[in-house]
């Protein structure tokens, strides 16, 4: 039967390989070939298994399949001596098609280069790529050569990939559903490879049954039989490698010798013996070449051959090939098999290993990273000299993005320095590197290992400061806040500035835990620092993040002065807009967030503490998608660095925009999303803010009583907020639902206790939304002078949603009391921001009073853009704005491809033929409704 007729079922059968047998493995490759089809729904499968049971094999058959159809390869394999190297196997992967690469748009070429080391360091040019344009560049690499022909990418034996590869490789992963390109991505089994989760679907390799186990005995030149073939099967445990190699063992001359003649040895231990034995009577010159090729490890074919390698064709390498040690394949030499290396190297002395190391060195000096580490392998112990070169390579692998490999610089040069305090200083540069990995137990081993070498408090405090600063951005914060204000309390007194270092993370836990008795142990020990500890900047942040209300005048009367240093220090805009942002002092917020896209980019590989406050400011002053925009670029980095919180604070903002403009069914999932990856009582701020986006989004489809079961889960049971910053702006809300669903009373006494609470410390935005929430709940003939009073000062003009509610509240409470007239123009207002926004649920209601007011509202078609999803509305609105679909891409993190096939499936739903029709569609869709309401005639 051809393949192609009766579907799947029909490739159960594989095509014949030349090549070894294969035996056992049917319907693993016959997945394999459905997944490389171009037709299949998986663009990313998952191969485990443990070494020896076929991963490479069944690669290489499926990669015949693909080349069959057309497909191009790119192809990369991990190499351990490689994955200390930034980038390494992302630019093996790459190389072949480095003229693609340059005929990307210059921003995203220049990130592929910087990350290879292509682009010299300059003071202009620092060469250091954002993590997230670089993940953009990869995907839109790819998908443009799927332009041509499909793309198959082979990812084996990715133990070994260096961490920042990996990194960009999860990233473009996430996103290569509808390009033509297919990733098979080979893991240990049990291993866990980071930035693939769960979700990604796994084809395990099995043990081979005993039948299957025969037949590939069968298969061997030699055929094992009786006793010897049973001790075959029941020591190699079903692994392929060992069933192959056993046999041929059995089958030499000396088999008695290599086979164990008792009790089964670890399978590798027991491989490797039988590989290193097949080392006796090679040629001394093969046995070098071998010990080389093992020691660079290294499948880099050009940089091995200069390194002084024997070419493929030279002869020295047959007798390796005869003893089924290597293979030659084109101009390739590679070992037969990962032991095979292993065996080589660990047959060889001690001092041939190092002199391979020293040779390899030599041959390598215009490679100064690989130089550095063969000479840090030859090291037999301390040597000032190359833990100095391991210092250089970590610092060129900081400047092109590469954290692990500098932390794993940083690491082995601290094992080599001779002193205890040079060691113990890299040690903690160590950690400040691995930080960005966002691997907290790795960084937690650094921090242990720096303060096994030293009793120097300076070391020590910044120690405790690096593992801080990753541990506030996990969910584990009452264990991390524990530890961050010990280690800051035993510093008060010999390192003030450490300890402010470290209270200004715990800052960050309180705020994000929620938790009331952190703040009086952050206050207690803020009391004992002397003023002069440090700048002014750390001793504010602590105070305005622990507690926003207490002293609020005197922390606003600080932010200009602080805005005016961060002018010198762009890193630092972030930091004041964010204190503003909790302060209430949302234009000087923003400011500081837009100057820092300008200037600085929010550029880094980690989400910074309490970065989630960009998005909500954002989403506070009614720039709805530059909020949506902030947090696809959270939930990219977090899903990446593996920081589930950090994606969860982004889902939270994100479901409050979707809830806001009617889309109720994503804003639940994105909101649930966030409840999912957070612990209600080690986050508060995540619980209440998602609870405010299932509120909002139950509102939004008129369940009023399920938008007040939501609403009310953010205070406690005897009404006191949930969360100090995050529960009370939501008071408003809160009453709103309680008048529709007949919980006044209730609501009325959680609004009053929490602004009892507050009191004069409340902001004038805080003050407006308790005054509003007291007008929806009082009596109808006491509400005006509370609605009045939420709409009294100009400032909260800058909050434009709640302002509009507040207007259409007033004016609904206007023509109720029959004060027709008087309720137009808060309704006009109100209308006009709520379509701006793209409010679609409160257009229509407001559209609804308006009507209801006597006021003519023209009706139009339905809004076209409400037809999409939030992504389609995204990527229109940005195309609307005249931006490409590569342009777009990079803000969304998408492909260029991803991006033209949501506006080609977009345009006929929008009526549509061309992009020059955008913009006027767009401005049409942001008033929705029609004209403005004017009273009838």
């Amino acid at each position: 039967m051809d393949e192609h007729d009766g579907g799947r079922g029909a490739v159960m059968e594989p095509e014949p390989d030349p090549g070894e047998p294969f035996v056992g493995r049917e319907a693993e490759l016959a997945r394999l070939f459905h997944a490389v089809d171009p037709a299949s729904a998986n663009p990313v499968v998952l191969l485990a298994g443990d070494m020896g049971t076929g991963k490479s094999a069944l690669l290489d058959r499926a990669v015949r399949r693909a080349e069959a159809g057309g497909a191009r390869i790119l192809r990369a394999e991990g190499s351990e001596s490689e994955s200390s190297l930034a980038f390494s196997a992302l630019h093996q992967l790459l190389r072949p098609v480095q003229a693609a690469v340059n005929a990307l748009p210059e921003r995203q070429r220049a990130a592929i280069q910087d990350a290879f080391g292509a682009v010299p360091s300059t003071p202009g040019h620092p060469g250091a790529p954002d993590p997230m344009l670089l993940g953009v560049a990869v995907l839109s690499l790819l998908s443009d050569l799927g332009d041509h022909r499909p793309v198959l990418v082979v990812l084996d034996d990715t133990r070994w990939f260096d961490r920042a590869s990996l990194d960009v490789l999860s990233f473009v992963a996430r996103r290569l559903a509808g390009e033509p390109v297919t990733m098979l991505i080979a893991v240990r089994g049990g291993d866990h490879l980071p930035g693939f989760d769960r979700h990604v679907p796994t084809l395990t390799l099995e043990p081979l049954d005993d039948a299957a186990a025969g037949r590939l005995l069968d298969l061997q030149p030699k055929r094992p039989s009786g006793r010897t073939r049973s001790r075959i099967i029941d020591q190699a445990g079903g692994n392929p490698l060992a069933l192959v190699e056993l046999a041929r063992a059995a089958g030499a001359h000396d088999a008695a010798t290599r086979m164990p003649s008792a009790g089964p040895l670890p399978l590798a231990d027991r491989l490797e013996r039988i590989f290193a034995a097949r080392l006796d009577g090679l040629p001394a010159a093969t046995t070098r070449a071998l010990l080389l090729l093992a020691a660079m490890d290294s499948v880099d074919t050009a940089i091995a051959v200069s390194a002084g390698l024997p070419e493929a064709e030279d002869e020295v390498w047959l007798p390796a090939e005869q003893a089924v040690l290597a293979r030659r394949t084109g101009r390739d030499v590679r070992f037969r098999h990962p032991l095979v290396r292993s065996a080589v190297y660990h047959a060889a002395s001690s001092g041939a290993r190092r002199e391979a190391h020293l040779a390899l060195a030599e041959m390598l000096r215009d490679e100064p990273d690989r130089r550095a580490w063969h000479l840090a392998a030859a090291c037999p112990g301390p040597d000032e000299a190359v833990s100095a070169e391991l210092e250089r390579t970590a610092a060129r692998a900081r400047r092109r993005g590469g954290h692990a490999a500098a932390a794993k610089a940083l690491q082995r040069a601290a094992e080599l320095a001779p002193g205890r305090e040079d060691s113990a200083r890299l040690m903690v540069e160590a950690a400040s590197a691995a930080v960005f990995t966002g691997d907290l137990a790795w960084v937690e081993e650094l921090a242990a290992a720096a303060r096994a070498r030293t009793d120097d408090a300076s070391l020590l405090a910044s120690a405790a400061v690096q593992t801080g600063r990753l541990a506030i951005l996990t969910v584990r914060h009452t264990t991390v806040f524990s530890r961050l204000v010990h280690a800051a309390g035993d510093l008060t007194v010999s390192r003030p500035a450490a300890a402010l270092d470290l209270l200004a993370g715990a800052a960050v836990v309180r705020f994000y835990s929620g938790e009331d008795t952190q703040r009086h142990r952050i206050q207690e020990i803020l009391e004992r620092l002397p003023e002069d500890a440090s700048p002014a900047g750390p001793r504010t942040w602590v105070r305005a993040v622990t507690d926003p209300f207490d002293g609020r005048d005197r922390l606003v009367s600080l932010l200009p002065q602080l805005a005016a240093d961060a002018e010198a220090r762009p890193e630092q805009l972030t930091t004041v807009g964010i204190m503003a942002w909790l302060l209430d002092e949302l234009p000087q917020a923003v400011r500081a967030f837009d100057e820092a896209f300008d200037r600085w980019e929010l550029r880094g590989p980690l989400p910074e503490g309490l970065g989630g406050a960009v998005a909500w400011a954002y989403v506070e002053r009614g720039r709805w998608d530059q909020a949506r925009e902030a947090c696809a670029r959270t939930t990219a980095v977090g899903r990446v660095t593996g920081l589930d919180h950090a994606v969860a604070c982004a889902a939270a903002v994100d479901a409050t925009v979707l809830a806001y403009q009617g889309h109720v069914s994503s804003a639940r999932a994105r909101a649930e999303e966030a409840l999912t990856l957070t612990d209600p009582l080690e986050s508060r701020s995540v619980h209440v803010y998602a609870r405010r986006a299932l509120g909002a989004a139950a509102a939004a489809e008129g369940g009023y009583e399920r938008a007040y079961d939501q609403l009310r889960m953010i205070f406690t049971a005897d009404g006191d907020p949930v969360h100090y910053h995050a529960s009370c702006p939501a008071v408003a809300e809160l009453a709103a639902a309680a008048v529709r669903s007949g919980r006044r009373e209730e609501a009325a006494a959680i609004v009053e206790r929490s602004a009892h609470a507050l009191a004069d410390n409340a902001s004038p935005r805080l003050r407006a939304l308790f005054s509003r929430a007291r007008g929806l709940l009082a009596d109808p003939e006491d509400a005006e002078p509370h609605f009045r009073a939420a709409l009294a000062d100009p400032v909260l003009e800058h909050w434009p949603f709640e302002r509009a509610q507040a207007l259409l509240e007033l004016a609904e409470w206007l023509r109720r009391r029959r004060r027709i007239a008087e309720s137009r123009e808060p309704l006009t207002e109100a209308l006009d921001i709520f379509r701006r926004l793209g409010a679609h649920p409160w257009v229509e209601r407001a559209r609804a009073e308006s009507r209801a007011a006597g006021l003519e509202v023209t009706d139009t078609a339905p809004d076209v853009l409400a037809e999409l999803s939030p992504q389609q509305q995204q990527i229109i609105r940005l195309a609307a704005r005249g931006l490409t679909n590569r342009e777009i891409g990079e803000k969304l993190f998408l492909s260029p491809r991803t991006v033209g096939s949501h506006l080609y499936r977009s345009f006929p739903k929008l009526g549509i033929t061309a992009r020059s029709q955008l913009r006027d569609l767009v401005e049409d869709a942001l008033a929705t409704g029609g004209r403005s309401p004017v009273p009838r005639l």
